[in-house]
């Protein structure tokens, strides 16, 4: 066995030893604070220190080296002491006096680590036993805080130059960065220097120099140049916090700049330049607006309420004006276009821009009652009709769609409906429609956004085209049976008449063999539809007629009343006008439209004695034997009278017709449910019904009408109380 002995007690330190040492560790920390090299090995003061504290002369340690780093510390002081208080804002003094107190930090920094890499066995005993302790760092920067940056005039002096140095580099002059990054990285880490002393001061002259920017710049500069201003000082004030400031005034100082330069003058913005900039398409300023108004509280509402009122102004200048009548739908595409793509590409789709753009369409187009549905059905009509080559069918398709979404925002459809059927019953009875599909495909379109009762008449009317084509082919077979068919080829459209527009009837002189071949084709149609009346339309009848000049035989594409006078020249050579008349039963204008396209048009199968271009009465007409014509088959056009005044107000007034009877039959629908009820109640129930616009005015006369035609009547003791009466 070995034997062990303990130690009874622990063995003592020599005499003098802790002041010994303790002289070592004071001439090492003098060493390092002024910058010579130390005599002892770091290894052999390190252990030193360790010793000390395990014999408990920690505390003291301590506050000998507290004591030691503070009387350095304090007589760091007296050089800044030379430099004069008050300092130009130009001279050198300020740029030394930071580079001084620079230099000051940086040695002090690297005095501490060294000091607390000797005394690190204290540091991490006993001080970190001692909550109320800094550590030797933590205490270096104390001491740095309370005997130097905490100096007034050294504080102020030094938050001073940081600011010139700030304020040149905004105003274009390259600083030393480095030195800015330092002396604000010292401030950051005694504490509550940064936040108290330094970053107050800071935001209130920058808040002062923007605001004075601001103010000047927006009288200077176009919105443009402004807006780009704008941006280039975000990224420039970004760019500081990432280089020298700390980052807990990135906020506050972003804040700063987007108050003074965009929150204080955003209508300004918007009224100098969002017009100007909508109006020339300029795509990347108006991105920059929108992304620069969305970092600034109510930013996005005032540029919504810019946008809404453009759109509304601009609008309305196409709408109100008669005298852009004739562009105005191509104008409202092209309008819708051009806000989708801004939408698209500047607003990131943002919904609140999508809303707000068809609230202001739809407030806009219904400034001008009824007249936008009729042109957007002539639109329609231009785009269907055959000999439009401008569009293949994708893009015809493309065409329907865009219209589509104008048509939504109209409040009266049932107009835009009329002047629809009309023309699509001149497209389908001459031929002319471009492609069926497409007609189809508009009618789809329709049905959808409106539903099926507002396109059965519309379908009903491809329906007579369909089943006419079938019943001529039975017409046909029947005249081969007969004995005497005849040497003219007939060919009949039924139309259902609720579905078809009014055509005033024309009674005209018709030559005995086509009066026979109409009694013909009623006898084959009566026998098979019993109970039908036949009322001919001759104002829609077109027929080809072969003809012989000297220079040889040719057909004419002409319509009934061209057929009716050109047969007349079969039994002689010159007829005059009074004549004519008498002889085709053709009402007066009608006629002398239809020889002004014979003898007046390009291909003048008459001549018109005397010359001229209006048909006056007593005028004489020539056959002309010697016509020439290029073509075999020659389409003589009918002279197209403009859509005559009376014929539109015609067609709108049998809308309002049509209105009247719907109001009243909404009416009457209501009271029969509800039995009694009140003026205000029975109109606010029609408005939610109706799907046209309509004054309180004409709804109080519909009203009115049905109380008189005793379908329901009026309270004794409250006229504003109505009752049914069954």
């Amino acid at each position: 066995k070995l034997p062990v002995s303990y130690f009874t007690e622990r063995p003592k330190l020599p005499d003098n030893y802790t002041q010994d040492t303790w002289q070592k560790l004071h001439e090492a920390v003098g060493a390092i604070q002024s910058s010579i090299s130390i005599k002892y090995n770091l290894e052999e003061l390190y252990q030193a220190v360790e010793n000390l504290c395990s014999y408990k002369v920690s505390p003291t340690l301590y506050k000998q080296l507290r004591q030691v780093c503070e009387e350095h510390v304090k007589t760091q002081i007296l050089q800044f002491r030379e430099y004069p208080f008050v300092m130009h804002r130009n001279s050198l003094d300020s740029l030394l006096f930071l580079k001084k107190i620079n230099k000051c930090w940086q040695d002090h920094c690297r005095q501490m680590i060294m000091i607390r890499s000797i005394f690190l066995f204290l540091d991490r005993t006993y001080v970190l036993q001692n909550s109320v302790l800094p550590s030797i760092w933590d205490m270096g920067l104390e001491l740095f805080r309370t005997h130097i940056i905490s100096d007034k005039q050294v504080q102020t002096k030094t938050i001073d130059g940081i600011l010139l140095l700030i304020e040149r580099e905004r105003n274009g002059e390259a600083v030393d960065r480095s030195l800015l990054r330092s002396l604000l990285s010292m401030l950051s880490d005694l504490q509550q220097v940064y936040k108290e002393s330094f970053e107050q001061r800071f935001l209130e002259e920058t808040n002062c120099l923007y605001a004075a920017e601001g103010q000047r710049l927006m009288q200077e500069r176009e919105v443009p140049e402004y807006l780009h201003h704008v941006n280039k000082r975000l990224e420039e004030e970004g760019d500081r916090v990432i280089t020298y400031l700390d980052h807990s005034t990135q906020k506050p100082l972003i804040a700063c700049v987007e108050k003074q330069l965009l929150g204080e003058h955003l209508s300004a913005i918007l009224q100098k330049g969002l017009d100007s900039l909508l109006d020339e398409n300029r795509i990347s300023d108006l991105t920059q607006t929108y992304q620069l108004f969305n970092r600034v509280k109510g930013g996005q509402q005032i540029l919504l309420q810019h946008w809404s009122e453009y759109i509304k102004n601009f609008g309305t200048t196409i709408v109100v004006n008669p005298e852009k009548d004739k562009d105005m739908v191509q104008e409202l595409l092209d309008f819708k276009d051009k806000v989708d793509h801004i939408i698209e590409v500047c607003f990131q789709k943002n919904e609140k821009f999508i809303n707000l753009m068809k609230e202001s369409f739809e407030t806009f187009i219904n400034k001008r009652p009824n007249k936008p549905a009729e042109l957007i059905a002539k639109y329609v009509d231009s785009k269907l009709r055959a000999g439009n080559k401008e569009a293949t069918d994708e893009e015809l398709e493309r065409i329907l769609d865009k219209i589509m979404i104008i048509f939504r925002f109209i409040h009266g459809k049932d107009v835009f409906e009329a002047f629809y059927k009309k023309d699509l019953a001149k497209r389908l009875l001459v031929g002319k429609s471009a492609s069926v599909d497409a007609e189809k495909s508009m009618l789809s379109k329709l049905k959808h956004e409106c539903g099926a009762a507002f396109t059965s008449k519309l379908e009903g009317m491809f329906k007579d085209m369909e089943l006419s084509k079938d019943v001529m082919v039975q017409f046909k077979q029947y005249m081969q049976n007969q004995s005497d068919p005849g040497n003219i080829d007939l060919t009949v459209n039924i139309l259902t008449m609720g579905y078809w527009p009014t055509y005033t009837p024309m009674e005209v002189h018709l030559n005995s063999e086509m009066i026979k071949l109409q009694e013909v084709f009623k006898t084959f149609y009566l026998g098979k539809h019993s109970g039908r009346k036949l009322q001919w339309q001759t104002t829609l009848g077109h027929a080809v007629l072969k003809a012989e000049f000297k220079e040889g035989k040719k057909e004419f594409q002409v319509s009934l009343f061209q057929t009716l006078v050109l047969l007349m020249f079969n039994e002689g050579d010159e007829f005059s006008f009074e004549e004519i008349k008498m002889a085709t039963g053709v009402e007066d204008s009608e006629l002398r439209r239809t020889l002004q396209s014979l003898a007046c048009g390009k291909a003048r199968v008459l001549i018109k004695n005397p010359k001229g271009k209006d048909v006056e009465d007593g005028d004489k007409f020539i056959f002309n034997g010697d016509f020439k014509h290029k073509l075999f088959r020659i389409k003589i056009n009918q002279i197209q009278m403009k859509e005559t005044v009376e014929e539109q107000v015609s067609t709108t007034e049998r809308v309002f017709q049509d209105r009247q009877y719907q109001i009243d039959a909404a009416i009457v629908r209501i009271m029969k449910m509800r039995k009694t009820l009140g003026h205000n109640l029975l109109v606010s129930e029609l408005y939610n019904q109706l799907k046209f616009p309509v004054k309180p005015g004409d709804l109080k006369k519909r009203i009115e009408s049905l109380i008189d035609r005793d379908y329901m009547e009026r309270d004794k003791d409250n006229p504003n109380q109505y009752h049914y009466v069954a």
